[in-house]
């Protein structure tokens, strides 16, 4: 017998609004009947494999107490289409801010940010840039 993962779960303080900013970083729709002030929210995307997918989607739920300190598990992303500089720039436009830049001169590397509730992930180079298959 074997787990899988259904969330990966997000303690936030505005649930509703950090759903929308992480939908519009994965292109993934927030929950239908979800609104402002919800203490719960997921953000998922639509398989049309009967399996389903290996990961359901993100949960964010609404805290009383603010983040502390850094995270312990994070997310690192890369780009389907374009470059690692031009996500980076993407998701800086949507809110994310700028933690830590590990690029380097030669092209490797990723980008600490943070969403607009401190909660840290990476951006790191899409395959194309690597060199890489999928």
């Amino acid at each position: 017998m074997v787990a899988r993962i259904r969330h990966i779960t997000v303690d936030c303080k505005d649930a509703f609004s950090l759903a929308r900013f992480w939908g519009e970083v994965t292109g993934w729709p927030v929950y239908p009947d979800s609104s402002p002030g919800d203490a719960e929210v997921l953000v998922a995307p639509s398989y049309p494999e009967p399996a389903g997918p290996p990961l359901s989607g993100l949960l964010f739920v609404q805290v009383p107490e603010g983040k502390v300190v850094k995270n312990r598990v994070h997310l690192d992303l890369a780009p389907r289409d374009g470059t690692r500089d031009d996500e980076v720039a993407r998701l800086l436009a949507l809110g994310a801010a700028v933690a830590a830049d590990h690029r380097t001169p030669e092209g490797p590397g990723w980008v600490v940010l943070t969403d607009p509730e401190g909660n840290e992930f990476c951006v790191e180079r899409s395959n194309a840039e690597k060199g890489t298959v999928a």
